[in-house]
């Protein structure tokens, strides 16, 4: 079963976020993970890039797979979680602990809650 932590906002194409002080923390959902398979690499963007909601924020490689992730909300890019380009497989293990980037939030796009995205991926 899919992992859908309460607390979290997420996204039809399958990305989550959590606001702290104006500074969004952005990931993939376990569905996402799950469905990708074997994490192989990611492609981090840079920090200081800007992105608008619907924006490619990055790519991420599986061994089945290379997917888009989008970005859910309007922002600069304040951090990168660096420790994914060394091991990007930690997606797999934990999609909500191992974040992708950090965002300073200027708008929030379309977000479901947990409730309505357990929905969305039965």
């Amino acid at each position: 079963m899919t992992n859908v932590p309460d607390g979290l906002k997420y996204t039809k194409t399958h990305e989550w976020y959590k606001v702290d002080n104006g500074i969004a923390t952005v990931g993939i959902t376990d569905y996402a993970q799950s469905q990708m398979t074997d994490i192989v690499y990611v492609d981090l963007p840079e920090v200081g890039d800007k992105k608008k909601v619907g924006d490619v924020l990055l790519t991420i490689e599986s061994v089945k797979s290379a997917e888009d992730v989008y970005s859910p909300l309007t922002g600069e890019i304040t951090e990168v979680n660096q420790e994914l380009t060394k091991h990007p497989e930690n997606i797999n293990k934990d999609p909500y602990g191992n974040w992708l980037v950090k965002m300073k939030v200027e708008k929030e796009g379309e977000y479901l809650t947990a409730e309505q995205y357990r929905k969305l991926i039965q």
